[in-house]
């Protein structure tokens, strides 16, 4: 644990989640070897998604957006870099946070990773049965803070409106537990609020979040067991996803 870090609970998550304890925001606008936001796709990636905006609030809310539908959820290697994500057109929690996070910083917003535990009964019907069933009840779970107006704001953008959209339809959530995925730049978006089981606190970015949970207890693979299956296993994976995705007309 981070000397002069403060922990909130997230027992209670209908206020903010994160109280501005720290001035020294610096730290999350560095480029890491996973958040690669000087590589030419991240950087002309961002000129195009920010392009017109004429304040930090309308850029966070490009961003947001793109990152929400643009890169499909699925499950995606985890230690992509946020290039390679932008290639690939899909990721899960960690890697969609992590091309979120390069773009923010890009245009000097600074950004980090909210770290949580959260059921993985809350992906029933997005990865395979097989998948699932070899999961823990819990795991880790990566979202954005970005720092806007002197204070730091969850953003969550997880779900994409297609995919969201067709879980509705199929019943395997309801606008209770998740009423939106839009984001006003102002307040927090925390969407997964009724699985989280408890808070970890942040990480400042997705090279750290590796270190953290790779030593965490959850039975996260192996990278190089990661890396063997992914060419075959997550294509496949994906189809799942694309199978709501098409269940909602889109």
């Amino acid at each position: 644990m981070k000397r002069g870090v403060k922990f909130t609970s997230l027992s209670s998550l209908e206020g903010p989640i994160m109280i501005n304890e720290r001035s020294d925001v610096g730290q999350y606008l560095i480029s890491t070897a996973m958040c690669d936001y000087g590589h030419p796709l991240v950087q002309e990636t961002t000129r195009r998604v920010v392009a017109g905006a004429q304040t930090k609030r309308e850029m966070a809310t490009r961003i947001f957006d793109f990152a929400r539908d643009t890169i499909r959820f699925s499950m995606a290697f985890s230690k992509s870099k946020a290039s390679q994500i932008l290639r690939l057109g899909y990721g899960e929690c960690i890697t969609k946070t992590n091309v979120q996070v390069a773009l923010l910083r890009a245009v000097g917003i600074p950004a980090r990773m909210r770290w949580v535990m959260a059921q993985t009964k809350v992906l029933n019907g997005l990865v395979a049965g097989v998948v699932l069933r070899s999961m823990p009840p819990e795991a880790s779970h990566f979202w954005t803070e970005c720092h806007l107006a002197g204070q730091w704001i969850s953003c969550e953008a997880l779900l994409d409106k297609p995919l969201y959209e067709g879980m509705l339809k199929q019943g395997l959530i309801t606008k209770d537990q998740i009423p939106t995925i839009d984001w006003d730049g102002e307040t927090d978006l925390v969407i997964l609020k009724p699985w989280i089981t408890s808070d970890r606190g942040y990480v400042a970015s997705a090279d750290e979040a590796h270190r953290a949970y790779q030593n965490n207890d959850e039975g996260a693979p192996p990278v190089w067991l990661e890396r063997l299956m992914a060419p075959v296993f997550l294509p496949y994976n994906l189809r799942f996803s694309d199978r709501i995705r098409h269940f909602a007309g889109v």
